[in-house]
């Protein structure tokens, strides 16, 4: 079987999106050598990231050309068994699709997007997923929600194959990385960690209020708040927010920062708080949870589900409790250790091993029924003959 894989993202620090698709190529090269695979890249410096027994073929960054033109050629020229993107197919495209949507909150929340962005998923999506053989998401949360945005859709058509932390994600020893931080990003001292893109649908706004308020109740917290994360359309806003707290002094943005880099900021943390007001999954909680740090999330979406009792939830939109739950973590060190343990323990339910094995799973079937139903109409052309 030849399987082809729309990997753009890779290299383009597209966050969420890249992290999936990297995660999963790897894990393709590891567990379906008897199989060929293609990865479709934009950026020459993405090769680095895909296994060597992947081959790799360029198509340009601009969506546009990308979908309209260059992956409909590829295709033609590589004649795989199957294409799978991540929200959006090239138009023209002629064998079956795989899409996985990681969620739809360009439909339940447009007001977290720029309405030209909003509209284009809408319509792009909603063609791709009808088109699709298959939908993967990560979640039961997202696969009802996905249900729930195209009642059309057959249940059977949704597979849920939940993501995980990478393995590089790992507990490291704390004065390391805590030195690592400090010569990095010079960062000295206790902090508490948020990571994501500055985006409204990540409530930083939300945690800037309460870590103001956090801070000016319990004096003898001397912690930085540390926001890793790129900068979007609403970075301004959030910006504005930090500069009118009143504790902008202890607020340090620390723009995208690489996995390595990551890795230290969670080991190195004292808690890491995820206040998001939607998630299709929630990467990031399960990647402080491996290394071995206790985390304060938002109670909507998928994230109950994810941290499934391992972490403390709060309203997202009650900035009282999310100042309550960072000072119980930060005050109480027989709490902050029994949440960290309780998270190490969580992580290691999710592996991308199991990830991929489903999502192979998946692909097979998929291509195993199109060459069959191939064979099918072609028996009786033969019969006549």
């Amino acid at each position: 079987m030849r399987f082809a894989v729309d990997a753009h993202a890779i290299g383009r620090h597209q966050t969420g999106n890249e992290v999936y698709i990297r995660s999963l190529i790897k894990e393709f090269a590891a567990q379906a050598r008897g199989c060929e695979w293609v990865a479709y890249i934009s950026t020459d410096s993405a090769k680095a990231a895909i296994p060597a027994n992947i081959q790799t073929r360029l198509v340009s960054a601009n969506p546009f050309r990308r979908l309209g033109v260059d992956l409909a050629q590829r295709l033609r020229e590589d004649r795989p068994d199957l294409l799978h993107v991540q929200y959006t197919a090239p138009v023209g495209c002629a064998i079956p699709i795989v899409v996985s949507v990681h969620d739809v909150s360009f439909l339940e929340h447009p007001e977290y997007f720029t309405p030209d962005r909003a509209l284009q998923l809408r319509w792009t999506v909603r063609r791709t997923v009808r088109r699709a053989v298959r939908v993967l998401t990560g979640c039961e949360f997202s696969k009802q929600a996905i249900l729930r945005a195209y009642p059309d859709l057959d249940e059977g058509k949704v597979v849920v194959a939940p993501y995980a932390a990478a393995p590089e994600f790992r507990s490291l020893p704390r004065e390391a990385a805590q030195a690592a931080v400090m010569q990095r990003f010079s960062l000295s001292g206790p902090f508490v960690l948020n990571v994501g893109d500055l985006h409204p649908r990540k409530n930083q706004i939300g945690l800037i209020r309460a870590f103001a308020q956090l801070v000016k109740a319990h004096p003898q917290i001397k912690h930085t708040l540390a926001l890793a994360g790129k900068d979007t359309w609403f970075a301004g806003k959030v910006r504005d927010a930090a500069r009118e707290s009143g504790v902008m002094d202890r607020i340090r943005f620390l723009g995208f920062v690489t996995d390595d880099d990551l890795l230290r900021l969670y080991n190195a943390c004292d808690l890491f708080v995820f206040p998001s007001f939607y998630e299709g999954f929630g990467l990031p909680a399960l990647e402080a949870m491996a290394c071995g740090r206790a985390v304060v999330c938002s109670s909507a979406s998928a994230l109950p589900e994810v941290v499934d009792g391992a972490a403390i939830l709060t309203d997202p939109a009650a900035e009282e409790e999310m100042v309550r739950a960072m000072a119980d973590v930060l005050l109480d060190a027989e709490l902050r250790t029994r949440m960290e343990r309780l998270g190490l323990r969580r992580a290691a339910h999710f592996n991308w091993h199991d990830t991929a094995r489903r999502t192979l799973a998946v692909f097979r079937d998929v291509a195993e029924r199109a060459v069959a139903a191939v064979e099918t109409v072609a028996s009786p052309s033969m019969a006549r003959r």
